[in-house]
């Protein structure tokens, strides 16, 4: 082995290392988190009685607990934890939903909304709020509904897309923004026929993170986790697919086949978070290209990342959303109102790093 190989080989290892280490760093800020955000908010809570509760609910073991509070730990355990882990699961799907679809449309402005699934499972969330205005005795729930009305949406879209068998990037983009604005209508007709009860639309496309519950979690969590597991491990052939279609079919990938694969992921991932959550923007959009600009483009690497600090970012918008303020403002509005400048900001960086 000469020594440009053996150098090349050495910087490999370095960047894994970094990578790594990155990984960790980003975990154990994720775990410390969700400790701490847990202590945040009017009924003060010790770190240390957090943990108790935790561990002990975690092992079935009420003596680590029995000392607290029965209020504390109903806030803990039935609030704040359920609440702090669906920021996590959502901002984890957004981001990297977000990175995959920038990468299979090659298309830096691309988020988890860009192909209109967002749209339908708003569609279907705020038909299922305007029908439940008239009802009295029971409440149909809207999470099911939404994510049943966003994968309708995406056979719609692909439907529309697919051109002789081949789905096309273009026709992706066009598809979406047709189907998303008919169903942007069909909301704003609900709204209007809501009358002095829309605000229940409204918060709820606003995006907000209260009143989440551990069934939430538990039906959100596993998709997420499957479906982040899924990418990370296609990701050589998303990498190869940023080539270009031509260049990805010479190197061997099945494009039609990998597109398919990943555009039903992403597009599950994001039914799951705006059914679970509404609509959250910026989140899929700023943190990949965060991370492209300061670590890396292999999405290898990148997916997980991705997930990990867009976790950390939605729980700390949430954070200060239901803190910093009187009356809580929904998260949602809070990431468009930090995630625009922001944008802006990486935007000029990467223009002048070019230049």
């Amino acid at each position: 082995m000469d020594q440009a190989t053996i150098l090349i080989v050495d910087q490999v290892k370095i960047r894994r290392k970094k990578h790594l280490n990155i990984g960790i760093l980003l975990f154990l800020i994720t775990i410390a988190i969700i400790v701490v955000s847990i202590g945040l908010g009017k009924a003060e809570i010790s770190i240390k009685d957090i943990i108790s509760i935790i561990v002990g609910k975690i092992t079935v073991n009420p003596n680590l607990y029995s000392h607290i509070k029965p209020y504390k730990v109903a806030i803990v355990w039935d609030i704040r934890l359920p609440r702090i882990l669906i920021g996590v699961i959502v901002g984890t799907g957004l981001a990297v939903a977000g990175t995959v679809f920038q990468s299979l449309l090659m298309n830096p402005l691309a988020d988890p909304y860009t192909i209109g699934v967002s749209t339908g499972a708003a569609f279907g969330a705020s038909l299922i709020i305007y029908i439940n205005l008239f009802l009295s005795n029971i409440q149909i729930p809207i999470t099911p509904f939404a994510f049943l009305s966003a994968f309708i949406t995406l056979i719609l879209v692909l439907k529309i897309a697919n051109r002789e068998g081949i789905i096309k990037s273009s026709n992706l983009i066009i598809a979406g923004i047709i189907v998303s604005s008919i169903l942007s209508a069909g909301i704003s007709f609900l709204k209007n026929a809501a009358g002095e009860e829309v605000s229940a639309i409204i918060f709820w496309l606003m995006g907000s993170l209260a009143s989440r519950t551990w069934t939430h979690v538990l039906i959100s969590a596993p998709i997420i986790l499957i479906s982040v597991i899924i990418c990370t491990y296609y990701s050589d052939d998303l990498n190869l697919l940023c080539l270009g279609e031509k260049d990805a079919r010479s190197l061997g990938v099945n494009t039609n086949k990998m597109r398919k694969i990943f555009l039903i992921i992403g597009a599950i991932i994001t039914a799951v978070c705006v059914s679970v959550s509404g609509i959250i923007g910026f989140i899929g959009l700023i943190i990949p290209h965060l991370l492209r600009f300061s670590v890396t483009s292999n999405n290898r690497v990148l997916i997980p990342l991705s997930g990990l600090l867009g976790g950390v970012i939605l729980v700390l918008a949430d954070n200060i959303s239901r803190v910093l303020f009187a009356a809580e403002i929904p998260v949602g509005v809070l990431t468009t109102l930090l995630g625009g400048p922001f944008f802006i900001y990486i935007f000029i960086k990467k223009n002048k790093y070019i230049q």
